[in-house]
């Protein structure tokens, strides 16, 4: 399976923050934001990602995350020079996706919760259809909306509905088979000229091809697009991390537990910030702690 991020659009709710700079780059406490989604896709087992961004941004990008050698990993970039909707990444990714299976993620979302990378791995493993999260939330509107019949199964989908029809909503996190390329290129544009994400997965859902996995209590999944949800992502990755001395999304970290780089190479990608408390944490993640 690929992975893809993606990492475009205007970031206007954050203005006047993102005039001059990606919303993905902002920081969520010590590490820029797309850290978050990166390892998630990480922690999924995907090694090929694809990150698709404003032009004006892609180099900012690449001088962040490289090739993905340093990882283990192969990362590639892609322009996306005018926002489309979420399902136009299938369309423009679709090269890069080639015969595989794919995960979308959305630049700026942070998930944490135990387990998390047991379902990641799981749905990574998907050979048809497609799988998606629900998670619960008090104000849905803002969302693509997922509805349940008494025994959990879906019964409807909608994209921010003036009356939702449940609290659960759709994150930004979807794995598909590979026939979602030819389904994003059938789709038709809403009434607001965009590809809709929400308008892919009614499409798996009328095949009876799409599974909806609930993030229960325990998981966390945080929109950073706005001042509140940034400001919020950042003191809940500060409170995790002072309380267990554990990073969340330590992208070295994880390609060291997944045996995708070697101790030595780990070192070195420590010293490289070791003046931080983040360079710190990965040289003690190489001398102290064996792999889990």
């Amino acid at each position: 399976m690929k992975g893809i991020i993606l990492a475009g659009g205007n970031g206007s709710r954050l203005y006047p923050i993102t005039k001059g700079i990606s919303k993905q780059l902002i920081p969520i406490y010590d590490k820029p934001m797309i850290y978050y989604p990166f390892s998630v896709l990480m922690l999924s087992n995907i090694k090929d990602v694809l990150v698709i961004s404003n032009s004006e941004y892609i180099e900012l990008y690449r001088n962040l995350l490289g090739d993905g050698s340093k990882f283990g990993m192969n990362i590639d970039y892609k322009t996306q020079e005018k926002p489309r909707g979420l399902a136009e990444a299938f369309i423009l990714g679709e090269d890069f996706i080639g015969d595989d299976n794919v995960c979308l993620i959305l630049g700026d979302n942070v998930f944490y919760g135990l387990g998390f990378g047991a379902k990641l791995k799981n749905a990574s493993s998907i050979q048809d259809g497609a799988i998606i999260f629900g998670y619960y939330v008090p104000n849905p509107k803002e969302f693509g909306v997922v509805e349940f019949d008494e025994n959990f199964k879906v019964i409807s989908l909608e994209e921010k509905p003036e009356k939702p029809k449940s609290n659960y909503v759709i994150p930004g996190l979807y794995y598909y088979d590979n026939s979602v390329i030819e389904k994003a290129k059938s789709i038709k544009p809403s009434a607001r000229g965009e590809l809709e994400i929400t308008d892919l997965n009614k499409e798996y859902f009328n095949e009876g091809k799409l599974t909806v996995e609930l993030l229960g209590r325990g998981f966390a999944w945080l929109d950073t697009g706005t001042y509140e949800g940034l400001s919020e992502a950042s003191e809940f990755v500060k409170t995790i991390q002072r309380r267990t001395g554990l990073y969340i999304s330590c992208p070295e970290e994880i390609a060291y537990r997944n045996g995708w780089i070697t101790k030595g190479e780990l070192i070195q990608l420590g010293k490289e910030y070791e003046k931080t408390e983040y360079g710190q944490y990965i040289l003690s993640i190489a001398n102290d702690r064996e792999a889990i």
